[in-house]
């Protein structure tokens, strides 16, 4: 059985981001089937799911069950004006169950090297929505190389 972890513990990050979402089911499927997240702990009375993907870790909270702390209408796509990168083991795989699914991807597969000061840091990515319009960048490491 999950134990709700608290801050005192070594794997719960500093800065963990709570969606609101419309379907707590669909939002698991997508999540947990799709991209490869798993289920810490729940409170389905409440719509609610803590997921962990490695250091990855995100909140799911169903709007209108229990209390909401929404600053705006929530309406698709939610999550405008943010992207969640998200680091993954295997891209490939990943874009394999999404191409299994038939799942639209809203950026296709590319290499970047991105500058950090004098070194350029590579990674492989693309951009995919979840049921809610959240806008997830998935990203494996490439290695560093001189700028």
């Amino acid at each position: 059985m999950s134990v709700e972890p608290t801050h005192e513990d070594a794997d719960v990050p500093a800065l963990v981001p709570e969606l609101s979402v419309r379907d707590l089911d669909a939002s698991l499927e997508f999540w947990c089937c799709l991209i490869g997240f798993t289920i810490r702990y729940t409170r389905r009375e409440e719509g609610f799911a803590y997921l962990a993907l490695g250091r990855a870790h995100v909140m799911l909270d169903t709007l209108s069950i229990e209390r909401s702390w929404l600053t705006g209408s929530p309406e698709p796509p939610l999550g405008r004006g943010i992207n969640l990168e998200i680091w993954v083991p295997d891209l490939e795989v990943v874009l394999g169950r999404l191409a299994s699914s038939g799942w639209p991807l809203f950026l296709e597969p590319e290499e970047v090297w991105y500058r950090a000061d004098d070194v350029l840091l590579g990674v492989r990515q693309f951009l995919v929505q979840d049921p809610d319009g959240y806008l997830l960048r998935l990203q494996t490491d490439l290695g560093r190389r001189p700028a």
